[in-house]
């Protein structure tokens, strides 16, 4: 476990936390291992983190994951590391109620972690000082142990800040980013551009990297993470998977398709599944697998590239139609529908569901879910509560009550249709909302069970229970 750990967090979204955190894990990636983690279901900041650290990083949700299992994770993947660096979201208090419930502070709470505050300072002097005297006086057992000033104009600026801060309340301030005439990570629908597609990431994290170097005090950040003390990490009994065999599980991989957190992929390791990387753009032909993993990403601008590849879609619906288990996520569900439209334009998809999806300019869904399944299916039994989120700009067209099978409804989330979501068709299940393997070991089970049978009764499918 880490000998080290931080929070870096802010007042609001934009704040410049994810700034701050690139630049200290690229400063402490050359001679010291730190590993790096986002709090909330965000997977582009989580992106830019692993680029950044060059380590994988993890997703801590106190609304998805219970308390046990979030310990369970620092730990375990912090086993081999001096440092953890845990970026919050939104604003630190922040939660899904006025009462700040599942917020960044819980989690720093819960994890007995100190905090470092990124406060954007634009247009404002001594009212930020009085903005963080209250902040820190909110909660006592929130442990702000240094202020990052963000979008500084000059010395003075900074100067006068500083002393207000530190005056009225108490916490150093140990650092000052100053304002940049362009932003450094440039930002789209859904948030910053991913890592992933991002022309020049080693050129934008050395910019950030050289603003953090000369603007903060990295070295009394260390110190102050470095004070955290042991994590109190319960014991948790790891998930079971009996019946375990061993199972070829394709994962479509992709500029389209991108967002997946790295516990689903490691907990389908586990259960026994063998995963391939597959690219829905480049690749021709589908590769001979028991199970399918489509994930969220931005099909919408790769439609042109994916409607092209006919080839490719032809043998997915075809294996589809055979019995193929397939589960996909957002991105993953309009894949499957008939068409994505975006910009006046209409591009074909896989047309496994008869439903179109269509862009707009606003989100569509933006939160968090809780699903219970109303019948069986290859991946879930019914009468299963399950917490996601869902984040997406397409709204679905062409659909009418009764013409589809939806194996989801919505207690919390707007789903794809009337208060529904988890669309089937045959050994298909594809949702809006997204699912985090800590928090919904139903779903690993399922995957496995669903590739198991595939497997065994290969050309003669038929789906039934295995565990």
């Amino acid at each position: 476990m880490p000998v080290g750990r931080v929070v870096i967090a802010g007042l609001r979204g934009g704040s410049g936390k994810t700034t701050l955190s690139l630049g200290l894990l690229r400063l402490w990636r050359g001679n010291r291992k730190v590993v790096p983690f986002k709090k909330g279901p965000d997977y582009i900041d989580a992106g830019w983190l692993s680029q950044a650290a060059g380590t994988q990083c993890y997703n801590l949700d106190t609304f998805i994951i219970a308390g046990d299992r979030i310990l369970q994770s620092i730990s375990k993947n912090s086993e081999d590391a001096d440092f953890a660096v845990i970026e919050g979201n939104r604003g630190l208090f922040d939660g899904v109620d006025s009462k700040g419930t599942f917020s960044t502070a819980s989690l720093a709470v819960l994890t007995d972690t100190p905090v470092i505050l990124v406060v954007d300072c634009l247009k404002a002097t001594t009212t930020v000082g009085v903005i963080v005297k209250g902040v820190v006086e909110f909660d006592s057992k929130v442990k702000i142990k240094g202020v990052v000033l963000n979008s500084v104009s000059n010395q003075r600026h900074e100067s006068v800040i500083r002393e207000a801060v530190e005056t009225y309340s108490g916490v150093p301030v140990v650092g000052a980013l100053k304002k940049t005439s362009t932003p450094l990570l440039p930002e789209r629908h859904m948030g910053l551009v991913t890592a992933d597609e991002h022309m020049q990431v080693e050129r934008a994290l050395t910019e950030i990297c050289t603003l953090v170097k000369h603007s903060v005090d990295i070295e009394r950040i260390w110190e102050t993470g470095m004070g955290a003390g042991i994590l109190n990490v319960p014991v948790v009994s790891e998930p079971q998977y009996e019946n375990k065999e061993n199972v070829k599980i394709g994962v479509i991989k992709d500029t389209a398709f991108q967002f997946y957190y790295p516990e689903n992929l490691d907990e389908l390791r586990k259960a026994g599944g063998e995963l391939s990387e597959i690219s829905a753009i480049t690749q021709e032909d589908l590769p001979d697998v028991d199970a399918l993993y489509i994930g969220g990403g931005f099909p919408e601008t790769n439609a042109i590239k994916l409607s092209e590849n006919v080839q490719f879609k032809t043998q997915l619906k075809t294996a589809i139609e055979n019995g193929l288990p397939v589960y996909a996520e957002c991105g993953g569900l309009m894949f499957l529908g008939r068409s994505i439209s975006m910009d006046g334009k209409r591009y074909p998809m896989v047309g496994v569901f008869p439903m179109d999806f269509e862009m707009q300019s606003k989100p569509q869904a933006h939160g968090y879910t809780v699903v219970e399944t109303i019948k069986e299916t290859p991946f879930f039994g019914k009468n299963v509560v399950l917490r996601g989120h869902e984040f997406h700009y397409s709204r679905v067209s062409g659909l009418s009550g009764g013409e589809m099978d939806f194996a989801f409804k919505m207690k919390r989330g707007k789903g794809i249709f009337d208060g529904q979501d988890g669309v089937c068709y045959k050994s298909v299940f594809a949702s809006y909302t997204h699912l985090h393997a800590l928090g919904a070991p139903e779903w690993v089970k399922g995957m496995i069970s669903a590739a198991i049978q595939f497997k065994r009764t290969r050309g003669g499918y038929r789906w039934k229970k295995v565990f």
